[in-house]
């Protein structure tokens, strides 16, 4: 039976259940194979993220930071900014005593980086004035010099102009005060939080080590890219998934560990899964259906395995798995992914359910995919039952972003993939997508 067509799944998920194993002469119990659709499935995982947090930490400097996550809080070193400063070349003036036609009189010039030592400045006078310089005492305003008229003596307002105090002004610590946090823990460093950090003053910072993916791409059809004299034979085909995978690990803060390719016997899945133990995350691509050689749960459940679900209802992507092995034998107790082998559903339910929880292990917390709204560039047919997510391109027009879906032959077209700059995610209760209808964008 089709899971999509299975009776009895009203309600977040519904359970079927595998063929008796043996394991070592002995009958098993029947494992139970839960099927939940995909929001039921996202918060699975997003649950298990929220417990996991960051490991080890480390020091860094500044510049080796980005893309990982503070492990200790970045405060101001002090007021921020530290002085009244202007945001406009101009003239720093008294508002009340600026307007009409008064002209005031120009006491002489402070730039960025120097202070004005000139003393207050009193009424009837400015002090002309630098983008990012301190602003006298005695002035509260800074007119913008596109705003005055100058005279031989002084400067006034241009005609029908006024200011008001605190105008083009930052007051002193007015975007944090010394000892402030300004970076939380957690925090993902980008361009904007080195910049900040460096602001204030920070030359290293404490991060979380990046948590270790080991990466197990199953199947006898498989043929490794780096073996020397590697030639493909009939019915072979290179071994791209660890390659698309580890690229995911390394884009969300992990360290891809690439294992050998598992053949399709157990006794070589175990070996390799086992070698895998030493990572936070155990990732498998492959052998996760209800075929023959699909020993993926097999073994693992003889490894002792806990399943939280065994199957979403989504497309592509249906047979997927995540569980978490036992601490035993000297090993910790460690999560993992079992993806399809079929590369673009290896990729979506990878960036679904691997990405969160690789983000989670690096300390920056548990959040989902990032989705954004768009509009249907074109009319798509729905299917009741199941979560489509889908290769799409979306124009990023600042007006109306709008998405439209990317031709494809189905979950092996690695092209189709590549041409996708996100994955349009379409609801099971829609027949029906019309041009210029909101939907969910994840995007990459």
């Amino acid at each position: 039976m089709d899971v999509d067509e299975a009776p009895g799944d009203a309600a977040r998920g519904f359970i079927l259940y595998f063929p008796v194993v043996q394991v070592k002469g002995c009958e098993m119990d029947k494992t139970p194979l839960v099927v939940l659709d995909f929001d039921a499935a996202l918060a699975m995982v997003l649950g298990h993220a929220g417990t996991v947090g960051g490991g080890g930490v480390e020091r860094l400097p500044l510049q080796a930071c980005r893309g990982r996550v503070l492990a200790e809080a970045v405060r101001a070193d002090r007021d921020q900014p530290a002085f009244d400063r202007s945001t406009r070349d101009g003239f720093a003036v008294r508002a009340e005593d600026a307007g009409g036609s008064r002209t005031l009189r120009v006491l002489g010039q402070v730039r960025a980086g120097e202070t004005w030592l000139g003393g207050v400045v009193e009424r009837g006078c400015a002090v002309e004035i630098m983008t990012g310089a301190a602003v006298p005492a005695g002035a509260d305003a800074v007119v913008m010099v596109e705003h005055v008229e100058r005279e031989a003596n002084g400067v006034r307002l241009a005609g029908g102009r006024a200011v008001k105090a605190g105008e083009n002004v930052v007051p002193r610590g007015a975007e944090a005060r010394a000892g402030d946090t300004v970076l939380d823990r957690g925090s993902v460093m980008g361009a904007a939080e080195i910049a900040l950090a460096a602001g204030c003053g920070c030359a290293e910072l404490v991060v979380f080590v990046r948590p270790r993916v080991a990466i197990v791409a199953t199947g006898d059809e498989l043929v490794e890219l780096d073996r020397a004299g590697a030639v493909l034979g009939a019915g072979q085909i290179w071994n791209s998934n660890s390659y698309g995978i580890a690229a995911m690990v390394e884009e969300a803060g992990g360290v891809a560990m690439r294992m050998p390719v598992a053949a399709d016997r157990k006794e070589a899945l175990e070996a390799i899964v086992r070698e895998a133990r030493e990572a936070e995350l155990l990732v498998l691509s492959g052998g996760v259906s209800m075929g023959e050689y699909d020993l993926v749960e097999e073994v693992l459940t003889e490894m002792g395995a806990e399943f939280f679900f065994t199957g979403v209802k989504m497309q592509p992507g249906k047979p997927v798995v995540f569980g978490r092995l036992p601490a035993r034998g000297g090993a910790k107790q460690q999560y993992f992914l079992g993806l399809p082998g079929n590369p673009v559903s290896t990729q979506v339910t990878f960036r679904c359910f691997g990405v969160p929880l690789v983000r989670a292990m690096g300390g920056a917390g548990a959040s989902g995919p990032r989705f954004l709204q768009a509009t249907m560039g074109e009319a798509v047919a729905g299917r009741a039952g199941v979560m489509r997510v889908l290769p799409a391109q979306v124009r990023y027009d600042r007006m109306r972003p709008a998405v439209t879906l990317v031709k494809w032959q189905g979950s092996g077209d690695m092209g189709a993939n590549a041409r996708a700059n996100c994955y349009a995610v379409l609801p099971p209760e829609v027949e029906q997508f019309e041009v210029g209808d909101v939907i969910t964008v994840m995007i990459r």
